[in-house]
């Protein structure tokens, strides 16, 4: 039985993306088929944030996601030592959050 042959992906990366966006707040909603994150900044003392990019993705793809941020984690702290979590905004909708704590997509 032969091996699937594995295609190579060639990836463009043009100018304005490869300088990449700042973010400190992430929105997550969800329907059946699909995870929407919203990656916005926010500036202490100023009520608003502004939304800079919005991904859509299924929930498979949102799930490898998931599992690869996760392996890249653990190489990181493996490499570099543990990432420290100082204390929690008041607020469980603003920032980043983990799922239970009280962020956009849980229900």
């Amino acid at each position: 039985m032969q091996k699937p042959q594995q295609q190579q992906l060639k990836v463009e990366l043009k100018e304005p993306e490869s300088e990449g966006i700042y973010a400190n707040l992430a929105m997550i909603v969800h329907s059946p088929s699909e995870i929407i994150i919203d990656f916005a900044r926010i500036t202490p003392g100023v009520p608003k944030a502004r939304v800079y990019s919005r991904i859509i993705m299924t929930p498979q793809h949102a799930k490898m996601l998931l599992k690869t941020l996760q392996d890249n984690l653990k190489k990181y702290e493996d490499k570099f030592g543990e990432i420290k979590i100082y204390g929690a905004p008041d607020n469980k909708n603003i920032g980043f959050s983990r799922p239970g704590e009280g962020g956009e997509g849980d229900s």
